[in-house]
């Protein structure tokens, strides 16, 4: 990442900093007092604290050299040649809807002028975050300005990490940028909640997938440009879906400081279920402990309940074999990689569907037959269309081993479109001879 973008990395954590210092003694930038309320100044200064890790971290990235020299200043408020989004942009918003809200922040989706939809994500006034602070310092305004900064934390994180796993950062507008009550609003591409519920529901192959980019960002994570990076509220919550690909859209708790410590005790990784121990390094620094905190997330929160149900039989033990290594951490973030593309490859190659022809002997075929993915005369469970019953098939033997292991089954359909595998997605028309 070089260029304009790091620039503009650059230019809004330097503007969080500013607004910091310029107002981080309780009087505002007017220069009317404020209520001095040393918790919640202790708390401020703590969140700007975080923002300055993080732009240290920024001034290590190659290129970013050629921001220092640049004066800092407040983001410009018109469209750059990129077309990155700004605060003229939420004007021409139409279709304004609710899409979900956290402890912190609110989530709003919008349509542009053209018709692309985005997602606007904002301090939430009244999430927990704002009452609970609220009632404990009786500030509203220091509250919104203390959420903000997490708000513009994620913001300049967008900035600094592209990767097919991380949400998309269209833009941002600042509002307010010489009063206390600062105020960002980020404007990113439009995902779906991920629905666990939903997801166990769905063919393994798709269930696959999302395990296998949830790695893939992971592997990216811990070898980030910022180092290795912890997302400490690691939930399902903080993911969605965006064109069915898994992406994390949450990132105001992640981390990139590795736990300090003294001796190994100090480095216990402690979770609901287990306790880990890792190593304290010469440096007094806990090793991996980031990559190995998302790494056991991850199994529990999503390899448990993906991975294993109706997985394909000739697979399973491989896929045992990951979750008992990450489960007990035995793997490291590029031995997990390395397995899931082993499992992948196998799948791909059909290695477990080659069968003789037992079956296929059974059935007639029939050209010229098409596609119905909303045929509800036969369903099966999990299905790509839950109004029918569409599977992938490696093959038409497959494809006949399993109408002729369900009863009801008496045709099936061969079509052109495929699975993100290649797979051919099939419907459970070939005539059975009998």
């Amino acid at each position: 990442m070089k260029g304009p973008a790091l620039l503009s990395v650059c230019v809004l954590v330097a503007l969080g900093l500013y607004l910091g210092g310029l107002c981080g003694d309780r009087r505002n930038c007017r220069g009317k007092s404020i209520r001095h309320i040393p918790g919640l100044d202790r708390e401020i200064t703590e969140r700007r604290g975080d923002l300055l890790t993080l732009y240290r971290s920024l001034l290590g990235v190659p290129g970013m050299e050629e921001t220092q020299q640049s004066s800092w200043r407040f983001p410009p408020q018109t469209e750059d040649k990129h077309g990155t989004l700004n605060c003229q942009h939420l004007g021409g918003l139409t279709g304004l809807g609710y899409v979900g809200s956290g402890f912190t922040k609110l989530v709003l989706k919008g349509t542009l002028p053209g018709g692309r939809e985005i997602a606007l994500k904002s301090v939430h006034s009244e999430g927990n975050d704002m009452t609970s602070c609220a009632r404990r310092y009786g500030d509203p305004t220091g509250c919104y300005r203390l959420a903000t900064y997490k708000l513009h934390k994620e913001v300049t994180l967008l900035h600094a990490l592209r990767h097919p796993g991380v949400i998309t950062l269209h833009g941002q507008c600042y509002e307010n940028i010489i009063a206390p009550d600062f105020r960002v609003t980020a404007m990113l591409e439009l995902g779906s909640p991920l629905e666990m519920i939903q997801l166990l529901q769905t063919p393994w192959e798709k269930r696959f997938k999302i395990c296998l980019e949830l790695v893939n960002l992971l592997h990216y994570l811990a070898n980030s440009p910022l180092g290795s990076i912890a997302l400490l509220d690691f939930q399902p919550r903080q993911f969605v879906l965006v064109n069915e690909s898994l992406k994390v859209t949450d990132l105001d708790d992640a981390t990139m400081e590795e736990l300090p410590c003294r001796t190994d005790e100090d480095c216990a990784l402690e979770f609901p279920s287990k306790t880990f121990a890792i190593q304290c390094s010469s440096s007094k620094k806990c090793i991996g402990v980031n990559e190995k905190r998302n790494l056991f997330n991850a199994y529990r929160f999503f390899f448990t309940y993906l991975l294993p149900y109706a997985a394909p039989p000739a697979l399973q033990p491989f896929l045992l074999d990951i979750m008992n290594a990450t489960g007990e951490l035995r793997y490291g973030i590029n031995e997990t990689l390395e397995a899931f593309h082993k499992v992948l490859n196998l799948y791909k190659s059909g290695m477990n569907h080659r069968r003789k022809l037992l079956y296929l002997k059974d059935y007639m075929l029939i050209e010229g037959y098409r596609l119905n993915e909303t045929n509800d005369d036969y369903r099966c469970w999990p299905s790509y269309n839950y109004r029918g019953c569409l599977l992938s098939m490696h093959s038409a033997e497959e494809a006949a081993e399993f109408c002729t292991k369900h009863t009801n089954c008496r045709r099936f359909v061969i079509g052109q479109e495929q699975t993100w595998t290649g797979t051919p997605l099939t419907v459970v028309i070939v005539v059975k001879l009998r």
